[in-house]
């Protein structure tokens, strides 16, 4: 007889205890899915009829959702292609009690409407008292086109040619702010621009000067810019887009400016990312004088633009909160990283592993920090293991460099070190 005809039916595995209480957890039609392939595995003869139901159990993800947590042992500390910043865990749990009903936009003693995301706009105001108002969309380049609209719609936009940038996936800043509606007025050349050539360009029709910091790349040798004190004696708005995030300045990253420094020296608005040096949820930031900020807020756009519970509550703790891992990384202490990779290339050594502790070297990415390299270690690995160890459980991404695959610990929480040998051992046998 045909084994396929022993195959169970799909309602009978279903029935199956531990399937029907995944299926509460993570939904019938995942449960199902499971249980369809894993009924396809019996029928090619793969497995055996009566495993049907263990291989559907095993086979199921551990959320609805198909988003899977990775440990990022790239050496990157911002990877974006890996969501940016990990949320710290009073991030994490702020957003989870925000989930259900909140007083998002509710004032609960007089019982009347309030000021949407109070609590997130109160801790970004304390934590730059440099800028008159803030508010909050929903990622930095959503704060460059609401900035640009409210100030310059049918007007120009005065920009230096060198800060013409393009970012990841093709993602340009003139196409971001001709969008707008606005007009470029391009000053400059790539490598230098000076103060009159922003003064010969600026008219009655002029919005605003913007400056845009050059987040993925450098220049170096005959260059020259215009900082933003003399930029602020144009007489018009001066918008500096800061991109990485810094609310003040980090000894570490002395180049990378910061909202709080620009702020002082004169810019009107000021816009940055959540989600990159600051250390919490994908967010647009705009600070600045209190009449621009509120016409930006005003401004039916920003209704398109703003942020759901979620991310206010998970800005908010950030803001309040404990050190973020982002910045717990940029910290990490060498020496340390140096020990917990000798010991993990020790014990992986003694289960037969060819793995070793190596020196690395470290990048902030996300655009931030171009050029900057940090000290670290890294467990060097056979490359053929790097395929296995993304597509394993946990995930785990490193780079290959030199024809080794290293898995660099400085964005690695020390707690995560037995996680990662066990992922190695798993794909190693």
């Amino acid at each position: 007889m045909d084994p396929r005809r022993h195959v169970p039916r799909t309602d009978a595995v279903l029935a199956d205890p531990r399937l029907a209480s995944a299926a509460e957890r993570l939904g019938r039609s995942v449960v199902k899915d499971a249980v369809t392939r894993a009924q396809q595995r019996a029928r090619e003869g793969e497995i055996r009829p009566e495993e049907v139901a263990d291989e559907a159990v095993a086979a199921l993800p551990p959320h609805a959702a198909s988003l899977r947590t990775v440990i990022n042992a790239t050496g990157v500390l911002i990877h974006t292609n890996l969501g940016r910043a990990s949320l710290s865990p009073a991030a994490i749990a702020a957003t989870a009690a925000a989930a259900g009903p909140a007083d998002v936009e509710f004032d609960l003693v007089t019982g009347a409407r309030a000021r949407r995301g109070r609590g997130a706009l109160d801790a970004l105001a304390a934590a730059v008292p440099d800028a008159e108002g803030v508010h909050v969309v929903n990622n930095n380049a959503a704060a460059l086109v609401l900035a640009a609209t409210v100030l310059a719609a049918g007007r120009e936009i005065v920009i230096s040619r060198g800060e013409l940038v393009e970012i990841g996936d093709g993602f340009r800043i003139p196409d971001l702010l001709v969008s707008t509606g606005a007009r470029l007025r391009e000053v400059g050349t790539t490598n230098r621009t000076s103060y009159d050539d922003y003064a010969a360009a600026v008219g009655p029709e002029t919005g605003c000067v913007l400056k845009v910091h050059p987040s993925n790349f450098r220049i170096d040798g005959f260059t020259g810019s215009v900082e933003v004190p003399e930029l602020t004696g144009l007489g018009v708005p001066v918008v500096v887009d800061i991109g990485s995030g810094l609310l003040t300045r980090e000894p570490l990253l002395p180049d990378e400016p910061d909202a709080a420094t620009v702020l002082r020296q004169g810019a009107h608005l000021v816009t940055a990312s959540g989600d990159k040096l600051l250390g919490g949820p994908q967010a647009g930031l705009l600070l600045g004088r209190g009449d621009l900020v509120e016409r930006c807020r005003r401004h039916p756009l920003a209704r398109a633009l703003r942020v759901d519970k979620l991310t206010l509550a998970a800005l908010e703790a950030t803001l309040r909160g404990p050190t973020p891992p982002v910045r717990q990384a940029l910290h990490a202490d060498p020496a340390v990283l140096g020990d917990r990779a000798a010991v993990l290339a020790g014990k992986l050594a003694a289960a037969g592993v060819d793995a070793r502790a190596v020196p690395s070297e470290a990048t902030v990415g996300g655009g931030g920090a171009p050029g900057v390299t940090l000290p670290s270690a890294a467990v060097s690995l056979p490359e053929r293991l790097a395929m296995p160890l993304r597509t394993g459980e946990p995930p785990v991404v490193g780079r290959v460099e030199g024809g080794r695959l290293l898995l660099d610990l400085r964005a690695v929480p020390a707690d995560r070190d037995d996680d990662v040998m066990r992922a190695i051992l798993q794909v190693s046998r």
